[in-house]
């Protein structure tokens, strides 16, 4: 079994505000994917992008100046 890390994990209101974080962050350099949201927290579009935690300083700096809205961010074994 994978051993769990803490990661950093941003959800979302929609889907196109997903789709929107996962071209942001390709645009930027900044490493992730996009995931199904953990059952930990509840997402309204099911979707979630997930970092490495050492990225979590990045990701807010950009969504600082992001043309879209996300419903959270928070700090998660997985």
């Amino acid at each position: 079994m994978r051993e769990k890390r803490l990661q950093f994990v941003v959800v979302f209101h929609t889907t196109a505000d997903a789709m929107a974080m996962e071209k942001l962050c390709k645009n930027l350099g900044i490493a992730g994917k996009l995931i199904s949201a953990p059952r930990a927290i509840s997402a309204d579009c099911g979707i979630a992008w997930k970092s490495e935690l050492s990225e979590a300083a990045a990701i807010k700096k950009a969504l600082a100046n992001a043309e879209f809205e996300i419903q959270g961010t928070y700090e998660l074994l997985l």
